[in-house]
């Protein structure tokens, strides 16, 4: 089985600047990870791998320090992985940023299984992994909970829905996003990171694409703009009710009484 890991790099702290003019977060000189979300779906891919044999690589469109996340899944026990590059690319929304990737997948062959993280932790919308399966035209399950089994040209699955466990089969070539919690990602390992080929991580540019019209990628491409972006305000004030339980009760009572919250 052939499987590929569609991963993001985030940033690693709340604590990160807006651009007033383009609404994008300003990502040069801010300290990054790969998103937690992406971590369960590379162990998904590497146990399954290990269960049903089979390859694993990974891919992710980001600025050419993005080649950090697809070292850390090769360390984790990935073949090798693509970094998606180019400034046409930038300030894409979710569909410009799936269409990007289904035009890298493209380029890179055929997969029987695709895998992303449920959503990702700077924009948490959660559709690209549905627009990515669409552009490439191949099933998608969302809120994966589990890969149970894998035979017959088919993959079975336990997914969440809003009021419900389900259990699936579905045809391969498919995609499909994992949930949280669905396993415990192995760490990387420090012998493969020293000892990485020169061939693990490779970049794709717009001119590698099949498709050379630039209004689908990037902002250009993008179907939503953001209008305005601004952090969430910090309160940091706090005070101690002292007393007795009743004297504290009481006067807690009143203050939420004052603030009209009851």
């Amino acid at each position: 089985m052939n499987i590929l890991v569609c991963v993001k790099q985030v940033p690693g702290s709340s604590n990160v600047e807006v651009d007033p003019i383009t609404g994008v977060l300003k990502r040069s000189g801010v300290a990054s990870k790969i998103n937690p979300y992406d971590l369960y779906a590379i162990e998904t891919a590497l146990s399954l791998a290990e269960r049903f044999g089979g390859t694993v690589d990974s891919i992710t469109m980001g600025p050419p320090q993005a080649k950090a996340v697809i070292l850390e899944t090769v360390a984790m026990g990935a073949s090798r992985g693509t970094v998606l590059s180019d400034r046409k690319f930038a300030g894409a929304d979710v569909l410009a940023t799936a269409y990007t990737l289904s035009e890298g997948i493209k380029k890179l062959g055929e997969f029987d299984l695709i895998l992303c993280g449920k959503q990702t932790t700077d924009g948490d919308t959660a559709q690209v992994g549905a627009e990515l399966s669409e552009a490439l035209g191949i099933p998608n399950v969302s809120n994966v909970l589990s890969v149970d089994d894998a035979r017959d040209g088919c993959v079975y699955l336990t997914a969440s829905l809003d009021d419900r466990i389900v259990k699936e089969s579905v045809k391969l070539p498919c995609l499909i996003s994992i949930d949280g919690d669905i396993n415990t990602p192995r760490l990387p390992s420090y012998k493969i990171k020293r000892s990485l080929p020169e061939d693990a991580v490779s970049f794709l540019s717009f001119a590698d694409f099949g498709d050379q019209d630039e209004k689908h990628y990037g902002l250009r491409g993008s179907a939503t703009q953001v209008e305005r972006i601004f952090p969430p305000e910090k309160n940091d004030s706090r005070f101690t009710l002292d007393g007795s339980s009743d004297e504290q009760a009481e006067a807690l009572y009143r203050l939420l009484a004052d603030k009209k919250m009851i």
